[in-house]
């Protein structure tokens, strides 16, 4: 009995000294934070333009990085849908899932968000490119992408202006018809038009997002007959105008592609740093998408109307491409800032750029 007091004694003494003792620095807890799912079209995260802006945006919030996505599988991930019929069971698989916040990316997603959003009044959702949804659950995100898109078709016309270029020739490629690639299209159309009001305009729309192949065979087409630049507001389908011009430039051809989205400078890439990619209209996607997080996050969010433009830099125009002279980038910026001081007016509809003779008539555009 003697003894097993005795080590008794000695166990709480080394429990004390061991409690007193001075401790190493506490292992932090692991960091909470809320949780975020993205869902694309069939061309996800890799079509190097509109959701990959998006995703960036994610990456950012959480400090991550498109090398690093050390969170990924914890706080964020993201679900492709192959075809459109898969739109409405992955919003309903991620609500099930009850992720703090959903986000879709594109018009093509509204009417299933619309119905999906209804039979979930508790789940928190951001589309980016809508502005007709109902529904304090649902946030919407737009941009003036007519703005962005103005100030690349004055950086296409002043360079073709600079090469000497005679009757220069530009063309649009759009994705799926509707008001928001109308607003690229229009932008861009009325850019070119306010330093060459003579210039010719071409479009083509392949109603896809994810066939650049289809683009290619375009851009082709064009440069072939004389067109100058390609302006492409088509997703994943757009790097097809890219590979064109590439191709092109690497044989001596003075043609341009223009990026969309993101910065596209280094898609367009050929030869010792140079670029196909003469500038870009940046959309930043991702202001929309880390906007959204920090609402939850801080119990702001709400169904409203979030719209990023030029004044707010939701949009804008990439300079990286040494081809652009500073002379051009200069002029860019005041134009640039002339739409900021609401001196200049970038109409972003068809119908009014039309009436207003702005425009061409014999475009494709829809404002539908």
């Amino acid at each position: 009995m003697k003894r097993v007091l005795i080590a008794a004694i000695a166990a709480l003494a080394l429990f004390t000294i061991a409690s007193c003792a001075p401790q190493g620095k506490a292992e932090a807890a692991p960091p909470t934070d809320i949780s975020v799912r993205l869902l694309t079209d069939a061309t996800g995260i890799d079509d190097k333009s509109f959701n990959a802006a998006g995703w960036r945006g994610i990456l950012s919030y959480y400090g991550d990085s498109w090398e690093n996505q050390s969170k990924k599988g914890k706080y964020y991930d993201w679900v492709t849908a192959q075809t459109q019929d898969l739109y409405i069971p992955n919003l309903k698989q991620a609500s099930d899932e009850k992720y703090d916040l959903i986000i879709v990316t594109g018009f093509t997603w509204a009417d299933a968000l619309g119905d999906v959003a209804k039979l979930y009044p508790n789940q928190k959702y951001l589309i980016v490119d809508v502005d007709w949804l109902d529904g304090p659950n649902v946030m919407q995100a737009t941009y003036a992408e007519h703005e962005g898109s103005y100030l690349v078709g004055v950086a296409a016309a002043l360079k073709a202006q600079a090469d000497g270029i005679q009757n220069p020739k530009f063309g649009f490629i759009g994705g799926v018809p509707g008001p928001v690639i109308t607003k690229f299209e229009m932008g861009w159309v009325q850019g070119i038009l306010s330093v060459l009001p003579k210039a010719q305009i071409v479009d083509y729309y392949a109603n896809d997002w994810g066939k650049p192949d289809l683009a290619k065979a375009q851009a082709k087409n064009w440069y072939d007959s004389g067109v100058y630049a390609i302006f492409s507001a088509a997703g994943g389908t757009g790097n097809g105008t890219i590979a064109q011009a590439k191709e092109y430039r690497l044989r001596g051809r003075d043609v341009w592609a223009v990026g969309v989205d993101s910065d596209q400078y280094e898609d367009g890439i050929y030869a010792d740093k140079l670029s196909a990619v003469l500038t870009s209209m940046i959309k930043r996607v991702e202001s929309s998408t880390e906007y959204a997080l920090k609402a939850v996050k801080n119990g702001s969010f709400k169904g409203e109307v979030v719209t990023f433009d030029t004044a707010s830099n939701g949009v804008g125009f990439s300079d990286k491409n040494p081809a652009l002279s500073a002379e051009i980038v200069a002029k860019v910026n005041q134009a640039r800032q002339d739409i900021i001081d609401k001196k200049i007016t970038v109409v972003p509809g068809y119908a009014e750029a039309l009436a207003k003779g702005l425009v061409p008539a014999n475009l494709q555009a829809s404002d539908k």
